[in-house]
């Protein structure tokens, strides 16, 4: 089989303005210019991504919270029949927002690392952020629970580093039981992309193979499950896929990545954009982005990949050869990583 004729889910980083500072930041978010497009210029970007007709959009970033004109773009994609998923820390979660969410997104998706502050607060590198996301919870939950719409959830998503790999059974016994409405805890293995790729990180935070496999297998999903509440759909996920390894099959692959100013990722999780949706059209950017696919510098060192750590010093490569001369000053000013608190 060949490659999709479009992209069935987007992911679109609308900013990378962020008050947090996450060890893992895939895109460097709050320590980079935002890149943010002006309201006009990201209903531009919100047109070319409903000609795609994809089934789902996540608003991503940085904090797509802090953007002007959120609500109005998520509203545009909503209203021509995709699934909007909005993703949060949390940080600037008001009231006034939670009802305005509930009316143009049909998920929204609350990032907590850990059941206790001093795990979230180390990993998102900013004291505070567990209160703000657990308020942030609570006011959905308040929401929903009041009068929310037929079909809008939310949940949690749970990036699975090594120093919060031992919490997950806490966070089906503690942290999900405290919302009643709460409809999915999500818990995926963190990626060696952006920040989690540099040196220091694969000995220190990205999981162990053994880890990985565990968190893959059905046998820990089903045990979590156990503990969580009925109402809580228990998803955990080894993210072994967005490696896009050559013998996965690019019939496999149907996710498409916009960076802030509207350029396209070639390969969702590496450094490398195609051009960009203000200048030409998505079909257009994702056939470009599928020819790299099979790059031959691609399937070379892709090729080669069979363990976590061989995976970041890949990606670390990848990032290198495609990425831009301002991407590769970045990647050069990346500090190594010898552990974090807040």
């Amino acid at each position: 089989m060949g490659a999709p004729a479009r992209p069935t889910n987007i992911i679109w980083d609308i900013t990378y303005a962020c008050p947090l500072r996450c060890i893992h930041c895939y895109s460097e978010s709050g320590r980079r210019p935002t890149r943010q497009l002006s309201l006009n210029e990201q209903l531009r970007v919100a047109d070319s991504i409903i000609e795609l007709q994809p089934k789902m959009v996540a608003l991503a970033g940085g904090e797509p919270l802090v953007v002007k004109g959120i609500f109005e773009v998520a509203d545009r994609l909503s209203r021509a029949g995709i699934h909007v998923v909005c993703y949060s820390g949390g940080w600037p979660m008001k009231p006034d927002m939670v009802e305005k969410l509930m009316r143009c997104c049909a998920t929204v998706t609350i990032s907590l690392d850990g059941p206790t502050a001093r795990v979230h607060d180390r990993i998102r590198g900013r004291a505070g952020s567990f209160d703000r996301a657990m308020a942030a919870l609570r006011m959905l939950d308040d929401a929903v629970l009041d009068d929310g719409p037929p079909g809008f959830r939310f949940g949690i998503d749970t990036v699975v580093v090594r120093s919060n790999f031992e919490v997950h059974e806490e966070m089906c016994t503690s942290i999900a039981p405290r919302f009643p409405a709460l409809k999915f805890l999500d818990l995926g293995a963190v990626i060696p992309a952006g920040l989690a790729s540099r040196p220091g990180f694969a000995e220190h935070e990205l999981l162990s193979d053994a880890q990985v496999e565990q968190l893959g297998s059905a046998a820990w999903t089903r045990h979590l499950r156990s503990l969580a509440p009925p109402s809580v759909t228990v998803t955990c996920t080894d993210n072994l896929d967005l490696r896009m390894k050559p013998d996965q099959g690019i019939d496999n692959f149907t996710a498409l990545q916009i960076e802030p100013d509207g350029e396209v990722r070639a390969m969702p999780i590496y450094e490398g954009t195609v051009g960009s949706l203000l200048h030409e059209s998505g079909e257009t950017l994702w056939h470009r982005a599928i020819e790299r696919w099979s790059h031959p510098f691609v399937t070379e060192i892709l090729s080669s990949v069979h363990t976590v750590e061989e995976w970041s010093e890949a990606a670390r490569r990848i990032d290198y050869h495609f990425g831009s001369e301002a991407v590769r000053a970045r990647i050069d000013r990346r500090p190594g990583f010898t552990g974090a608190c807040v």
